[in-house]
């Protein structure tokens, strides 16, 4: 075995080393609106990303700062305590990566896409109608993870669902079984490296 003390590491290389283990990784496709007047809309994707409980539906997000400076997607949420977090298909792929750009704060990505949006039901977050499901969620509570010299490294921010939504063809309302295959689910990799599901098994678990 490869062996490597994290002190000996720099940042760089235990992101590499842990965004290249930890895979596949969904991708949370987050919008959020700015500070008034102009609210301008922010789309921006993350793959630090996961379910926390379900008693009360609870997601992760984990917003990475940028030498030392607060992200907008970060900024917004704690100003607003809002945003919609949509899951990403394959197709939507290359709109989704457009949204990755860095633009000022007074820009959208909106602009570098074909994208279209929708109001939100329960929150004032506008939603991107392409992706087939998506979640209304508000701030349920931020962590600021902080280095050993009390730097905040990442804004992590734990997220309550307030509204559900699913394609018809992803989601079977008689049973609420969520079909994998129809959802397509582009998975985050290492660098520009991406994955979708494929060869799917079923394992039960022991009694």
């Amino acid at each position: 075995m490869l062996h490597y003390s994290s002190q000996s590491l720099t940042p760089a290389k235990c992101y590499k080393l842990l965004s290249g283990s930890i895979i596949p990784r969904p991708i949370a496709w987050v919008t959020t609106l700015g500070p008034k007047p102009d609210q301008t809309l922010n789309i921006a994707p993350f793959s630090f990303f996961s379910a926390v409980a379900s008693g009360l539906p609870l997601l992760s997000l984990s917003v990475g700062r940028k030498q030392s400076e607060q992200k907008d997607t970060a900024a917004n949420i704690l100003a607003n305590q809002e945003a919609v977090i949509h899951l990403v298909s394959q197709p939507l792929a290359h709109e989704m990566n457009q949204t990755a750009a860095s633009l000022p704060h007074n820009k959208s990505e909106l602009a570098l896409t074909d994208l279209e949006t929708t109001p939100s039901h329960t929150i004032s977050v506008p939603a991107l109608t392409a992706p087939k499901v998506r979640f209304e969620t508000i701030l349920h509570q931020y962590i600021p993870i902080t280095d050993h010299h009390d730097q905040v490294l990442t804004d992590m921010f734990i997220l309550e669902v307030t509204d559900f939504y699913f394609d018809d063809a992803v989601l079977n309302s008689k049973n609420l079984h969520v079909d994998a295959k129809q959802l397509d689910p582009l998975a985050r990799l290492a660098g520009t490296t991406y994955g979708t599901i494929d060869g799917l098994f079923e394992m039960k678990r022991p009694l």
